[in-house]
């Protein structure tokens, strides 16, 4: 066996690198052992497939505390809302009297803002018990193109058939004609919606409420919405003091102005309406024209705030359930965003009630039921019986007759509102 020479003394060490010629340099990656070409001096060998284990493993981590946090945010946003199971119940112990929905993918959403005063909202006046009412009541219809959605606000003070109904207590009241917002004191939602569909004839696939608090932070999550004033506001009540012309409203603000009603205007609930339609409208347009629902940075605080005041139906109650609906609904032009008010007029025995203009509001209702389009103008552009345009006479909003006769398309019934395209100011 040959002597190890490298051990043997009086053997010459090896030199750090071996000496090539000019231009012989070794091929990349030859030599293994330690002092050979490419190394690091002092260092280990640079070994390519150790860094790209180190690489992969960092990235996988990365991506699963991303994925740790989504999972997070999105279970901290499903954990907010709130379900309605109580009115799923009650809704299902009456579904033989309930009406049938027509047009497939079509959907009609009743959205709630309660005046509760409990919990947070206690702020805005005396809490007597937990009662509260319908403060504001809007059908929303979205086609099931989803090229077009109506808002069609239910005055609180519209005189109404309010089915007999299931009270917290487990009483049952009697059927009446009364004050619409009386059926959510009495009955809550699902008396609300019973009563909508009993006046409407349309089917209520989904609900969602809101209080105060929920409203206020939505417009602070889209840093503000634009409002205009003719003149200065100053409502110790609705806490809002408020120069004229254009401003931005955070908000607080933004709920003293959708809540005022004798400081503005006439102080009737009709203008009110039409203010807090015009204001619906404008929080739309904030939020499409500035990108929110679709980027995911700007929409989580939205979706935060809402759904921490939101209870909705079973159908509704999960953040992939509300996710479905707003993408459903992103690519609505402004435009085809419209808000009016059910046809109505002073009620004939109380001047201070509402009651429907006929058959004004069948015409709107069954419009609506069929998925069929109808179309709004600005007040004052079409002859108005009392509040509410007149629609028998199958006008367009110029006055002509139209449609019939010359076989050309009857277009779709007109009536007074503002849609989310509307300059507040109306330049």
């Amino acid at each position: 066996m040959d002597a190890d020479v490298s051990d043997s003394p009086g053997t010459p060490a090896e030199p750090d690198r071996p000496e090539h010629p000019a231009g012989d340099e070794p091929a990349a990656g030859g030599g293994g052992g330690a002092g050979t070409w490419g190394e690091r001096p002092g260092r280990g060998p640079l070994d390519r497939g150790r860094w790209l284990r180190w690489s992969a493993l960092t990235a996988s981590f990365l991506v699963l505390v991303a994925a740790g946090a989504g999972w997070w945010l999105y279970k901290k946003l499903d954990g907010n809302i709130t379900t309605d199971t109580s009115a799923a119940a009650e809704l299902r112990a009456y579904e033989k009297d309930r009406p049938l929905p027509i047009a497939r993918d079509a959907r009609n959403i009743l959205l709630i803002g309660s005046d509760t005063r409990s919990g947070d909202n206690s702020a805005y006046g005396r809490d007597d018990g937990g009662s509260q009412r319908s403060d504001t009541t809007i059908l929303l219809h979205l086609a099931a193109d989803r090229g077009s959605a109506t808002a069609v606000s239910v005055p609180r003070d519209l005189m109404a058939e309010v089915p007999s109904c299931r009270t917290a207590d487990g009483r049952t009241t009697r059927e009446r004609f009364a004050q619409f917002n009386s059926a959510f004191e009495i009955g809550g939602t699902a008396c609300t919606i019973r009563t909508v569909e009993k006046m409407t004839g349309i089917r209520v696939d989904h609900h969602m409420v809101i209080d105060f608090n929920g409203f206020k932070d939505m417009v602070d999550a889209v840093d503000g919405v634009e409002v205009c004033l003719k003149e200065p506001v100053d409502d110790a009540a609705a806490r809002l003091k408020l120069p004229a012309g254009r401003q931005k409203l955070d908000g607080e603000k933004a709920l003293g102005y959708v809540r005022a009603r004798k400081s503005i205007g006439d102080g009737s609930d009709t203008e009110r309406m039409d203010r807090q339609q015009k204001f619906l409208g404008a929080l739309v347009n904030k939020m499409q024209s500035n990108g929110v629902l679709l980027n995911p940075t700007r929409l989580y605080p939205v979706l935060d705030a809402a759904t921490k005041s939101l209870t909705t139906d079973p159908g509704l109650d999960s953040l992939r359930d509300l996710y479905d609906l707003v993408r459903g609904m992103r690519n609505v032009p402004t435009e085809k965003v419209q808000f009016l008010t059910v046809p109505r007029k002073a009620y004939h025995a109380d001047p201070n009630r509402d009651e429907l203009v006929q058959p004004d509001a069948d015409r709107l209702f069954t419009r609506l039921r069929k998925d069929e389009p109808v179309a709004v103008v600005p007040a004052g552009t079409l002859d108005s019986v009392g509040p509410q345009a007149d629609h028998s006479s199958g006008k367009d909003p110029s006055g002509r007759k139209s449609g019939g006769t010359d076989g050309s398309p009857t277009p779709a019934p007109t009536y007074s509102g503002s849609n989310a395209a509307d300059d507040p100011c109306g330049s």
